[in-house]
């Protein structure tokens, strides 16, 4: 299998973390999304990461179905069953996915906006968003299961991204959250490798 990616997405660590953590291979292509390359744009009509090329040539993208090909896939080594621990794990997930959205859609609004048509109540929006997902994160954390599942990985790809793209945010703001993070290798040692980075 082969994953469409870039190293500073979170949505791609959560897949390639998880992919390690169910011991399947896969080829790691590193695609520039603002280029909309063809491989890519076959592998996703949207021209967005993670996307995922199965061996006999279909794809399946955004990082929550591939997640949970991966768990059917393997099983069931990604998400619970029963149903208490299913609906914590998927709402974890879902919260650490929708907060890496809104920040993404606030940096989208100066990297790709030019300054005079900026709206800064649009962007003040999106990182009350963010705060508002980060404050229930922390309430959260006692929620994860002891096994690492896809809201382990949701988690510590978003709080990694953080960790360059708002410097400090963590540390100041939400010490819990920062302090699993730190933890977080510990559970996942290929964390390292596969955690979101700048190229």
């Amino acid at each position: 299998m082969r994953v469409f990616y870039s190293a500073a997405s979170p949505f791609a660590a959560k897949v390639r973390m998880a992919a390690r953590h169910c011991d399947l291979e896969l080829e790691s292509v590193t695609a520039n999304t603002t280029a909309e390359p063809a491989d890519l744009l076959s592998a996703n009509p949207l021209g967005k990461i993670p996307a995922l090329v199965l061996d006999d040539g279909t794809t399946l993208y955004d990082s929550r179905v591939i997640c949970d090909y991966f768990d059917r896939l393997t099983g069931g080594q990604l998400v619970p069953q029963g149903l208490d621990a299913w609906r914590a794990v998927r709402l974890i997930e879902a919260t650490a996915d929708g907060i890496a959205d809104a920040l993404i859609l606030s940096l989208y609004e100066e990297r790709f906006r030019p300054e005079e048509k900026r709206h800064q109540p649009w962007v003040d929006k999106q990182l009350r968003k963010a705060d508002r997902g980060l404050a229930a994160l922390e309430t959260m954390l006692g929620d994860l299961p002891e096994t690492l599942t896809t809201a382990h990985f949701a988690v510590a790809a978003l709080l990694g991204w953080m960790g360059f793209r708002f410097e400090g945010k963590l540390e100041s703001e939400r010490p819990r959250l920062a302090d699993w993070l730190a933890a977080f290798p510990d559970a996942f040692p290929a964390y390292g490798e596969l955690r979101p980075r700048l190229s």
